[in-house]
């Protein structure tokens, strides 16, 4: 079985509910793992909430669970009244069910930016534990993690439930296996992958300090706290060898040629010196904006491989100055726009576009992967029933 995410089939409660509910581990009570327990929450009492149940959640310092399971409404109490020690030791044996309530499908949900949790992802695939995760540490570092994980879904016959960690659930690794299992080959994608560089080039004008773009940006919550880790096109990196490696080209980390707007007198600053250097990028975005302008385009974050129906594509991340009425020049606010061709999209390219950035889309993308998951595996034992 190849490590794939599912997407949710609309029909799918009223066909499948006979088997025991998945029992699912949330690891991450932050912005995205707290979107996630409100939606959990609305379901409670409802088909879809029966699919499912909440039998562990933590964060890194404390965690709260029951194999009867808990309240999603409650998880914050929990935590801040009752919490027991978190450890990642102990999501395996959280999981597990018992004679009464049944073994059911057991399904990690990553909601945290944890390089030790993402370490973990092809041991608990392994396990036959279902992961699906927001953070791009599992696919989208090394390329002996990705391959560990195909691995590991291969031998537990489990699933990874990726959606999330590009576009925060746009169809966009969706689109480009399909277009492959229907024996299409991708040429070439390109895209706007970064919500809050997509609020930036949206909203730059040339006329104000780009520091104070980034200043508000980051009030707003579309940078990290930290706004270098948005600026060096990391992130971005990462988002483009999901894809790429989605698309069928191995790349690793280094192969991806990154163009950071982070001058190095800024890069090299103690975290809490950053927020007074900020200016060190006026100079220098003012500059690529005014020559833009001159040409009648328009400065955007572009992720880019070439050449993937070839098997060694070329990868580069950068800002770019684009025509007005190119493919990727469009979009508003925090919009994700990612241009895919093909054989069958050679001279049009298949366009997607939406909502890149976001708790709660991120945290819907989450739960479609889960309740595919748990529908699959229903509809499984219920072939193997009779």
């Amino acid at each position: 079985m190849s490590a794939v995410a599912l997407a949710v089939d609309a029909h799918a409660p009223a066909r499948v509910a006979a088997s025991a509910p998945a029992r699912v581990a949330l690891l991450g009570t932050g912005t995205v793992g707290t979107a996630v327990l409100a939606r959990l929450a609305r379901w409670v009492d409802t088909p879809i909430g029966g699919r499912l149940s909440l039998v562990y959640a933590a964060n890194s310092r404390q965690s709260t669970g029951s194999r009867f399971g808990i309240a999603p409404e409650g998880v914050a109490r929990l935590l801040a009244q009752e919490p027991q020690a978190s450890t990642l030791d102990a999501i395996a044996s959280s999981l597990h069910g018992d004679k009464l309530h049944g073994e059911g499908v057991r399904i990690v949900i990553d909601a945290t930016a944890s390089e030790a949790v993402a370490e973990r992802h092809a041991g608990w695939l392994a396990q036959g534990i279902h992961v699906v995760t927001a953070c791009k540490l599992g696919q989208g570092a090394s390329l002996a993690r990705w391959r560990a994980i195909r691995a590991a879904c291969a031998h537990g016959g489990s699933q990874y439930g990726d959606s999330a960690t590009v576009g925060a659930g746009l169809p966009l690794i969706r689109s480009i296996r399909e277009l492959q299992a229907g024996g299409d080959r991708i040429h070439a994608i390109a895209g706007v992958l970064s919500g809050s560089l997509a609020w930036l080039c949206n909203h730059y004008d040339g006329l104000r300090p780009f520091s104070g773009f980034v200043r508000e940006a980051r009030a707003a919550g579309y940078t990290e706290p930290d706004p270098r880790e948005d600026l060096s096109g990391e992130d971005v990196r990462r988002k483009l060898l999901i894809l790429a490696r989605a698309a069928g080209v191995e790349l690793e980390a280094g192969d991806v040629d990154v163009r950071s707007l982070v001058p190095s007198q800024l890069a090299t600053l103690a975290k809490g010196d950053v927020d007074a250097a900020l200016p060190t990028l006026d100079v220098p975005l003012r500059e690529r904006y005014a020559a833009a302008y001159k040409n009648g385009e328009k400065l955007r974050f572009i992720a880019r491989l070439e050449h993937a129906h070839e098997g060694n594509g070329r990868a580069e991340v950068g800002l770019e100055s684009l025509a007005a009425d190119h493919p990727l020049a469009g979009g508003a606010g925090t919009d994700n726009r990612v241009a895919i061709w093909s054989d069958r999209y050679r001279e049009q390219p298949l366009v997607i576009q939406g909502p890149g950035a976001g708790a709660e889309v991120t945290a819907a993308a989450l739960l479609d992967d889960v309740l595919a998951i748990q529908a699959a595996a229903a509809a499984a034992k219920k072939a193997s029933i009779g």
